[in-house]
């Protein structure tokens, strides 16, 4: 009997989720209910799905408001009804337009008018469609009103916002951050009313019990109200389920995509690539997923007829028809990778293809699908109140100081040491912590569906304009909407730029095949970068870490590369089996001490379960677990199922068949132990694999053009490390860094010959609009010749061409900074308001005798800092002591266990924590020759020698040594005192 209930789905209103207003009906004895958020349809799913469970019938709608001003509930008659509610919400969604008073003609649809609203509007005509709802607040009034003798037009309307007085006060902190105002300046016209609350059936009947009518006009609605979606082992597929015409054609079409090209990927192919891409292709089409390869396969041929680079990654990465299709670059063949982590009989959803682009590519490559496929839309993900944030927020709303604010939000203050309005703060802030704040976009996921959008959800335009639906994947995935992941990155960017700078930089070189993976595997040149960890710039193998493992395991060739991307990832290394991994690689006989069971089925990876496929490999042959089964510790490992409880079990069976196998209790739960701690972490083998493949590539660049390619990675927004240390490693490789110069910069970075000529995109507060000005009439007029020149040609204020001057753009000049910044204040006259139209005469400079005027190199680099935010000549010139009884980093392998000093210029630092959960700090440094070294502070260290931004620090402690690697645990540490800046003066 209630058709106007919400969840916490409508935003900063609702109090409760989806599940928990079920439980309500449950407890209050309701056997049917209408869902009907506002101006949302985030929670209708799974509230269909979730209402079987409760045994209760489920109805869906939409509570259209502007603002908090209810217009007009619409309720579903049935999907077709949903989908009117869903479409007429949409256009106003997405072109941001009021809700009318009066609803539209929707044949499917149910229309309440709240009782206020028809009193107010004085309506007395209505459609057969079209009621008037009445809460129980509203009976005294209705008693007396008109409205009384439309019998058959009367419904119940009792909203459901709240269960209890806690709920009310969080809705009203709720609509309080959502009007960004204090508690006490809310509105009450923004609020619900205190008894928006759920009452038993017998209650609600008493309540209308002198309007049998009403009861019966709800009771005949709700009756004629059917709505359903299949979930779970009954749902079916809703992607796209046919590309071409038929089914038919599209398994011929899969099969001539395989037939065409087969020879490019196996120029011999053998009886086991062939058994294996039939058994593919048969499984793919008695699992009816055809149509999803010939999607991907689409969009890829899209992109490389635009010349747009990619990586397909995933468990699609197993596939031998997606290597044949180009989707991937992955033989599965050469890997050995498992077939039924890729696809099983047992496996419901397609397998998962994530298609990485370049970041200046991705939105393009988004249009074409939009434009390409009729019934499509980005997927939704669901921001929440974090738990700081929630303090933040509800702070401001109690009108605390911000000082309070911030110790309430550090959680500096115990709570016994709160006053009233703390406690009030940090009670509510746990109640709303994680529920949802706002509606987003997914990173990756689009649908590409059989059926209009509008049968699933409303849509939405996020500000880059592709309609996006209100739920998540989890849903999307219940229901039998499986997503295409589109992705964009900066490694490609960096691969497409620095081919693009080598053929303008060198033109003698050939034009270069990137996707020569063959030879670049075989390469001892770019294996030795590996192995040394010089792959700075590389993705993926360039953080410290990363550099760390490949030194550790010495790794050298492809596959090494594709276990080390899954090595580093925390699910192995909470295992302690990363360690274990090392041991057995660089000392192999170590493996016959551990369990033989693991060694024989995890054969490559030495025992170790790196793998998601080794997971299912050991949980099918160790514990007799189905691929079914198996499957479900795979979704579980990738957080990909919405409860426990289907882990649980599996976890059940797999203890229970080991103990009927006769496994020891040590044996079963060691086992067990490695699968568990994979939990969210574990990547397929074919992704890694895939990850290898881009990191290669980069890696080719990086060993035969490593000017070009780090100008590329600058160009693209770095990666793990700053700019300055990009740049330190490019003049590592030789290179010689030039300051930005007005006439040869542009506004990225430039490499001419050795030199790379930094970009005005790194200035400091230079507005880009001048930059604009700077280069367009730089290219249509030429050169400026000298600063006259530029005054003459360039709309520039002083605060904006002292930027140029003092970074020195004008050194052509040969004139110092210090006498051309005088030049500038004269020939500007800075004091006026200058024009903003062009001179139509150039005017005559007057010419000033200045005394010398000198500028130090320190004095330079003190203006590179404010400007660029480093040195160009590095922090090592710049320390005012000297160096003294220090070693180098190369030197480290000889004073293992003993206490040393280096002087290191920090690259990064980030804390972490120890196994105690106590705080550490993991830092990398580079020493005095410009070499690497990666340093552990402690907990005391941390507290007792913090660091201090960047510079160089004295560092004193001893070097440990693990598998070959050296780093050194630092006892004290200082930041080493800087020559002052000379403009300063002594202070």
């Amino acid at each position: 009997m209630y058709l106007n209930c919400h969840t916490y789905y409508s935003l900063r209103y609702g109090a409760f989720s989806e599940i928990e207003l079920l439980q309500l009906a449950k407890e209050n004895d309701i056997s049917c209910l209408a869902l009907t958020d506002i101006n949302n349809t985030s929670a209708c799913l799974n509230f269909i799905r979730q209402s079987k469970k409760q045994d209760i019938k489920p109805i869906v709608g939409i509570d259209f408001r502007n603002g908090a001003k209810q217009q007009f509930v619409g309720i579903a008659k049935n999907n077709q009804g949903f989908f009117e509610l869903n479409r007429f919400l949409s256009q106003h969604l997405e072109n941001k337009i009021k809700i009318p008073d009066k609803a539209p003609k929707l044949s499917n649809v149910y229309i309440i008018y709240p009782f206020e609203t028809v009193l107010e509007q004085d309506m007395l005509s209505f459609e057969a469609h079209e009621f008037i709802g009445i809460s129980i607040a509203e009976i005294s009034k209705l008693r007396f009103s008109k409205l009384k003798a439309l019998e058959n037009k009367l419904v119940i309307q009792q909203p459901v916002t709240l269960r209890n007085k806690r709920d009310f006060n969080a809705h009203r902190l709720l609509r309080a951050i959502d009007n960004n105002c204090l508690l006490s300046k809310l509105p009450q016209a923004e609020e619900c009313k205190p008894h928006e609350k759920m009452v038993s059936q017998e209650a609600l009947a008493m309540a209308f019990s002198d309007f049998p009518h009403i009861i019966e006009n709800t009771r005949k609605l709700m009756n004629q109200c059917e709505i359903h979606f299949g979930f779970g082992n009954a749902r079916h597929s809703q992607n796209l389920s046919v590309y071409t015409n038929t089914f038919e054609d599209d398994v011929t079409l899969l099969h001539k995509l395989c037939d065409d090209g087969l020879p490019g990927r196996y120029e011999n192919p053998t009886d086991k690539v062939y058994e294996r891409l039939n058994r593919e292709l048969e499984t793919i089409k008695s699992l009816n997923f055809v149509s999803f390869f010939l999607i991907n396969h689409d969009i890829i041929s899209y992109a490389k007829r635009k010349g747009y680079f990619h990586v397909g990654r995933g468990s699609g990465a197993n596939s031998i028809v997606a290597y044949i299709l180009g989707i991937t670059d992955v033989d599965p063949i050469e890997l050995d990778l498992y077939f039924e982590r890729f696809i099983n009989p047992f496996r419901a959803s397609p397998p998962d293809f994530d298609i990485d682009f370049s970041w200046k590519d991705r939105e393009d490559v988004t249009q074409y699908i939009f434009n390409r496929f009729e019934n499509t839309a980005l997927l939704a993900t669901y921001n929440t109140f974090k738990y700081k944030a929630v303090f933040r927020e509800l702070g401001k709303v109690f009108g605390l100081p911000k000082e309070e604010i911030d110790k309430l939000s550090n959680g500096r203050l115990p709570q016994n040491q709160q006053d009233e309005v703390g406690q009030l703060v940090l009670k509510y802030g746990k109640l709303i912590d994680g529920f949802p704040n706002y509606v987003s976009v997914h990173s990756a996921g689009i649908l590409i569906l059989d059926k209009p959008v509008h049968q699933y959800s409303a849509t939405f335009l996020p500000p880059k304009g592709f309609a996006t639906v209100q739920f998540d994947m989890l849903i999307a995935e219940d229901v039998g909407v499986f997503k295409f992941d589109i992705l964009g990155q900066r490694g490609l960017a960096k691969i497409k730029d620095a081919l693009e700078i080598i053929a303008e930089n060198r033109p003698e070189v050939p034009p270069i095949d990137i996707h020569d993976l063959e030879r670049f595997k075989k390469d001892k040149k770019i294996n030795d970068l590996l192995r040394s960890g010089g792959a700075i710039g590389a993705y993926y193998v360039e953080s410290p870490a990363m550099r760390g493992l490949m030194t550790k395991l010495q790794t050298q060739d492809y596959l090494g590369l594709v276990a080390a991307s899954s090595i580093i990832r925390p699910g192995v290394y909470g295992s302690g089996m990363k360690e274990e991994f090392i041991k057995r690689h660089r000392f192999p006989n170590t493996e016959n001490r551990r369990t033989p069971f693991l060694c024989k089925s995890c054969r490559d990876t030495y025992g170790v379960m790196v793998y998601q496929e080794d997971v299912l490999k050991v949980a099918h042959q160790f514990a007799d677990l189905t691929l079914g089964e198996a499957d479900i510790l795979r979704r579980g490992m990738s957080g990909k199922f919405r409860s426990g409880e289907e882990f649980l079990g599996v976890e059940k069976k797999f203890i229970s068949n080991c103990k009927n196998k006769g496994y020891s209790d040590a044996l079963i739960f060691e086992v067990w132990n490695q699968i568990k701690s994979f939990a969210g972490y574990a990547f397929a083998k074919g992704h890694s694999a895939s990850y290898a493949v881009e990191s290669y590539q980069s890696l080719f660049l990086k060993c035969y053009f490593p000017i070009e390619f780090m100008v590329a990675v600058l160009n693209n927004g770095g990666g793990f490390y700053s700019a300055e240390h990009y740049l330190h490693e490019a003049k590592m490789q030789g290179a010689t860094i030039k300051l930005p110069c007005i006439n040869t910069s542009d506004h990225p970075n430039k490499v001419i010959g050795k030199a790379i000529f930094l970009g005005f995109g790194y200035l400091k507060n230079l507005e880009k609009l001048v930059i604009q000005r700077v280069l367009s009439e730089r290219q249509l007029h030429g050169r400026y010749t000298s600063l006259e020149d530029f005054i003459d040609r360039i709309t520039i204020s002083i605060e904006q061409l002292t930027i140029l001057i003092r970074i020195g753009c004008f050194r052509f000049t040969k004139t110092s900074k210090t006498e051309l910044l005088w030049q500038a204040i004269f020939k500007l006259n800075a004091t006026k308001t200058t024009t903003k139209q062009p001179k139509l005469f150039k005017a005559t400079h007057k010419h000033f005798k200045l005394p010398l005027l000198k500028t130090s190199t320190t004095e330079n680099a003190y203006d590179e800092m404010a400007l660029l935010g480093f040195p160009l000549c590095g922090y090592f010139e710049l320390i005012d002591e000297v160096m003294e009884n220090d070693i180098l980093s190369e030197h480290m392998c000889h004073y293992v266990n003993k206490q040393v000093i280096i002087y290191g210029n920090l690259v990064n630092t980030r804390h972490n924590t120890t196994a105690q959960g106590k705080l550490m700090r993991l830092s990398t440094f580079v020493d005095k020759n410009g070499k690497y070294f990666d340093a552990v502070h402690f907990t005391e260290v941390v507290y007792n020698y913090p660091i201090h931004g960047l510079g160089v620090y004295k560092c004193m402690g001893v070097i440990t040594e693990k598998f070959g690697f050296c780093s050194m645990i630092i006892s004290k540490s200082r930041k080493i005192k800087m020559k002052a800046n000379p403009r300063m003066g002594n202070s």
